[in-house]
């Protein structure tokens, strides 16, 4: 058992996947624990939660990039398998924030930083990072509180 119990679902869906002879979830859930093991290893400590919902997210940032970059590259087939990656990821990822919620948290991490202008945004963001942290798109999270500020 590692400090994760996320790592260890990923782990133990990889035997469920080499069982079922899942090749393609196979594939992408080796590629998920190897960037979970250089995470551990950049760390210098068994991974947490925390430190895997980081991996994942910036995974789940990855494939949609790419997924983005194939399909205007006129290359559906190479979107396609991103995509099936992406939702696999997703799987492992807390539920995404509506944007009801996310303006929400926003609003009150604005108060509770009593945050005054745009040159307050790092105290926002704080205060924010950690709750939202793989639920939301960090670039919409920082427009967001842009404009609240500006």
């Amino acid at each position: 058992m590692s400090a994760s119990p996320l790592f260890d679902k990923i782990n133990a869906d990889i035997i469920t996947a080499m069982k079922a002879k899942a090749e393609a979830d196979l594939s992408a859930l080796r590629m998920l624990k190897s960037a979970i093991k250089y995470k551990e290893v950049d760390l210098k400590r068994e991974v947490t939660d925390e430190d895997v919902i980081d991996v994942l997210a910036k995974q789940a940032k990855q494939r949609k990039e790419s997924i983005e970059g194939f399909e205007k590259g006129g290359r559906p087939e190479a979107a396609a398998s991103e995509k099936a990656e992406l939702a696999l990821i997703e799987k492992f990822l807390p539920a995404a924030l509506s944007e009801a919620e996310l303006t929400q948290l926003i609003e009150e991490a604005v108060k509770t930083s009593g945050a005054a202008g745009p040159k307050d945004m790092g105290k926002v963001m704080a205060i924010l990072t950690p709750k939202i942290k793989g639920r939301a798109d960090m670039g919409k999270v920082s427009g967001l509180i842009k404009a609240k500020l500006g």
